[in-house]
């Protein structure tokens, strides 16, 4: 067996934004810690959330579930989601499922911090 990790954390940007940063390996072993991260993450019309999985290096069904809830929650209250820096073979998941119609990417987390402010 072998040990997976995950660490998600929060911090809030300069720039009116909460960011999530999510590195390690997603599966049905470690998604209830990013699915507590993001039910304690005040999700408002005002802060937009920003999911920087740029060092995610494995991602299983059950963590593209938490990223729909993530997605549901943020319809829900009209909160801004934006997943930063998806690696090309998580992409090419979410294209083949259909989920890159639902969420907004970006490179960066900078990216992203630009594109809300314009």
């Amino acid at each position: 067996m072998t040990d997976r990790t995950l660490t998600a954390t929060r911090s809030t940007h300069a720039h009116n934004a909460i960011v999530l940063v999510v590195a390690g390996e997603l599966d049905h072993h470690t998604a209830p810690e990013l699915s507590t991260l993001i039910q304690e993450t005040p999700f408002t019309t005002d802060v937009a959330v920003l999911l920087d999985v740029s060092e995610l290096t494995y991602c299983d069904s059950t963590g593209i579930t938490v990223f729909i809830g993530a997605y549901q929650r943020a319809q829900q209250t009209g909160t801004s989601l934006i997943l930063v820096g998806l690696n090309g073979h998580l992409m090419n998941v979410f294209r083949i499922i259909g989920l890159d119609h639902l969420f907004t990417f970006r490179p960066t987390v900078e990216d992203a911090i630009r594109g809300l402010q314009a």
